[in-house]
């Protein structure tokens, strides 16, 4: 298999930041072991989406897991910018117009137990090439290496792609930023989602600041230590 390294900002380094995933993590696995198959997807770029679906492959991967992380964003991707990927990649585009084989775009990581596929060269035609029997079928065949796919799709307000996505997998992770929609437009976005069939899982709440001088602190900068996971119940988990 092919290796490539992985350097996380050092926000995400944050004792903070990991305690939150943590929570995000332990609420995923209270979604019971059918849920293998996780997308993330949000309303607009620049909420999280991308950070959440990579934190959460890592977290996962820090309790034993054997994760892929599939970079689906293949409009608009900052993977590789994000993690400061130094190394030439072939990605999802590549496999999925048939270029290159699952095995030269699959890569083992420096970070414990994740593997990735990256998003690749920005294709004319992401949709129809999400929408095809190659990607339904290389599904269900890593379904059986690994204990979690995370998956990381384009806003599902913006595109269909993540619509797409949803048909192959077992749950739906809603990121949203504080603020940045109006109570209305996330509505829309949820009726969206379901409409999918595809089962919400909960939102992660990101951007929240946080006051008072407790274990958390103050607001901690642009990203900060924003994720509150809203599981199926409505109540939130810091």
């Amino acid at each position: 298999m092919l290796s490539v390294q992985l350097k996380r900002p050092a926000r995400e380094n944050d004792y903070r930041v990991a305690e939150s995933y943590k929570a995000l993590r332990t609420n995923v696995q209270f979604c019971g072991v059918d849920n293998k198959v996780i997308m993330l997807t949000s309303s607009m770029p620049g909420e999280g989406k991308s950070s959440t679906s990579f934190n959460l492959a890592a977290s996962l991967g820090e309790i034993g897991k054997k994760v892929l992380l599939i970079d689906a964003d293949m409009r608009r991707s900052n993977m590789i910018k994000q993690y400061r990927v130094e190394t030439r990649v072939k990605g999802l585009s590549e496999f999925l117009s048939g270029q290159n084989g699952i095995d030269e775009v699959l890569y083992a990581t420096n970070i414990m137990n994740v593997h990735i596929i990256f998003a690749g060269a920005v294709p004319p035609n992401p949709a129809e090439l999400l929408n095809n029997r190659i990607f339904t079928r290389t599904i269900e065949k890593l379904r059986e290496l690994y204990d979690y796919i995370v998956i990381d799709t384009p806003p599902i307000g913006s595109v269909t792609d993540a619509a797409v996505i949803s048909q192959v997998c077992d749950g739906i992770i809603f990121v949203c930023a504080s603020g940045s929609i109006r109570r209305k437009m996330a509505q829309d976005i949820v009726r969206q989602l379901s409409a999918t069939k595809c089962k919400i899982l909960g939102t992660v709440l990101t951007r929240v600041e946080r006051s008072g001088k407790g274990y958390y602190g103050k607001y901690y900068g642009k990203y900060g230590d924003y994720y509150g996971a809203y599981g199926k119940g409505g109540s939130q988990t810091h």
